[in-house]
């Protein structure tokens, strides 16, 4: 059996597995990876708007893994619409890229899972097999984390070097051009963040259970026999 110590750095461990599942999962299905500001270049060129009149042509535009949104402002008034990705605009999108993100991070759920319960058996027993213990939960925490760094590297690569938000932007409009002003990544990237450090936190924890603390021992004293003792 595990000693105490071990036995809660192992608890430990298998909640911030499981809190990683969590976080990756939120953030695959929220539609607010990216937000940002598209001006709708079309309009504001009839017009010839100029700084204070650019405003009316300023729009808004947000989007995740699967979904996403737009305000068009084209000097009628801001219209709403919400996209999907899939199946249609993913066409036009780096589909290879965009399908990897997804594929990632459906692996480091897998791995999340597989390293919660692979902490839970080390927390409750010593595995026979060295990969069914500590090594084997580095292993998993290893690769849980470096595929949500592939997947949250792949999308800054997607939306920096293949233009992700204005090819959303554009997505079937044949009479207005949009340019992107402004790109923040939102709340849900950063969750996938969070996630991949959960796991390096996990990494430290784990060799920190094999530490062998040297045992106190109380010096027993030797009893003197005297020649009285012997009478009695």
């Amino acid at each position: 059996m595990p000693g105490c110590f071990k036995k809660t750095l192992f608890a430990l461990a298998s909640l911030i597995s499981f809190a990683s599942f969590i976080l990756i999962v939120v953030a695959m299905g929220t539609p607010k990876w990216m937000t940002g500001k598209i001006l709708c270049k079309t309009g504001a060129d009839l017009v010839n708007a100029t700084d204070p009149e650019l405003v009316k042509f300023i729009g808004e535009i947000y989007y995740g893994l699967f979904r996403g949104g737009k305000i068009r402002q084209c000097g009628l008034g801001g219209r709403h619409s919400k996209f999907t990705i899939f199946p249609h605009m993913v066409k036009k999108l780096n589909t290879g890229l965009h399908v990897m993100i997804i594929m990632f991070l459906c692996v480091a759920i897998l791995f999340s899972l597989v390293s919660f319960g692979f902490c839970i058996l080390n927390a409750i027993k010593v595995p026979y097999r060295a990969i069914k213990g500590p090594t084997g939960v580095c292993l998993w925490n290893f690769l849980a984390g470096g595929f949500i760094v592939l997947a949250v590297t792949s999308f800054m690569a997607a939306v920096k070097l293949h233009h992700l938000t204005e090819r959303i932007a554009n997505f079937r409009e044949n009479v207005f051009q949009f340019v992107i002003l402004e790109e923040r990544f939102e709340d849900c990237f950063w969750l996938c963040v969070a996630s991949a450090t959960a796991h390096a936190v996990n990494l430290l924890l784990i060799p920190i259970s094999g530490i062998h603390f040297p045992k106190i021992k109380t010096k027993t004293e030797e009893a003197n026999v005297t020649a009285e003792d012997i009478m009695y």
